[in-house]
């Protein structure tokens, strides 16, 4: 089913309309008034657009909205009240639905400003393949990974975010290479990075590191390179979950998000003595999954 760009704004009013009664009590039905559409219509719009049922896109953008203000240090039990959750518990068990642990942990990782309002006509111009939720802030300890290098003669590309997906143009046409990174390495953990290393001074050329998690003690055989990521902190962001077939527009266009639309008008600027780079686990398996996602780590710090 296409869209199209009427239905965007439709459903531009609606976003709206949900962030701007975002503490009261939300019906699908009205919702679907709003714009005009029969309930079943309006549903199947919204979900295949949104990337999100209605109601779950609504709980999803609450629970956002909540930990900004458990970030101000408000108690859960007036949060839960003030977003419509009946009880403690029952706030809870949404919230580790929804990001995978409960608020009294998730309260380290939380973002200091409030939820940007969504454009979907820039996230649709972008090719995200939906919404691009709020990132997980985290602290990571020093670590190393080891694998290959490559390098491409595209210009002016000093970090990874300058070359979105460049790895599935590339390198991933070669299984060859992730397979005998694993079987040589035998990381414990599942996990690839991509991450360039030019040097900003050598910016005709473009060196790209394609690696997995490096366990010590493991033997590095010639030709391979093993290189320490720094402590940081980052802003975490996943990929909207679309089909394979989207995949690497959705990563370019998160990646064009992220650059123009969240960072701006977010607290914070990038690190630079870190390094940006993308994460692709089991998640990404197509042969698994219906639909896929990756991660875009960005080294951040408070403006």
């Amino acid at each position: 089913m296409v869209i199209s760009i009427q239905q965007v704004y439709l459903l531009q009013q609606v976003i709206d309309y949900i962030d701007n009664h975002i503490k009261e009590e939300i019906h699908p039905e009205k919702l679907a008034n709003l714009v005009g559409y029969s309930p079943f219509h309006f549903y199947r719009i919204f979900d295949k657009h949104i990337g999100y049922t209605v109601m779950d896109y609504v709980q999803k953008r609450k629970l956002q909205f909540a930990l900004y203000e458990l970030m101000q240090g408000k108690k859960i039990i007036q949060i839960a009240l003030d977003y419509g959750f009946e009880t403690h518990s029952g706030f809870t068990k949404a919230f580790k639905r929804c990001f995978g642990s409960p608020p009294s942990l998730y309260r380290l990782h939380c973002p200091i400003s409030l939820p940007q309002k969504l454009d979907l006509l820039s996230l649709r111009r972008k090719q995200t393949g939906g919404i691009v939720m709020q990132p997980k802030i985290m602290q990571k300890k020093a670590f190393e990974i080891a694998g290959k290098t490559f390098e491409s003669d595209i210009d002016k590309v000093s970090y990874t975010r300058d070359a979105p997906a460049f790895w599935d143009e590339r390198i991933s046409a070669d299984e060859s290479i992730e397979r005998t990174l694993y079987d040589l390495l035998s990381p414990e953990k599942h996990g690839e990075y991509c991450i360039n290393l030019s040097s900003i001074e050598l910016k005709e050329k473009f060196t790209y590191f394609f690696a997995v998690n490096y366990d010590q003690g493991v033997h590095i055989p010639s030709g391979f390179t093993k290189l320490q990521i720094s402590a940081a902190t980052y802003a975490v962001f996943r990929t909207p979950l679309v089909g394979v077939e989207q995949f690497v527009s959705s990563i370019k266009g998160t990646w064009q998000y992220i650059l123009e639309d969240w960072l701006p008008h977010s607290l914070y600027e990038v690190d630079e003595q870190g390094y940006d780079f993308e994460y692709y686990d089991e998640h990404c398996h197509d042969w698994e999954y219906e639909k896929i996602y990756m991660e875009i780590y960005l080294p951040i710090k408070e403006r």
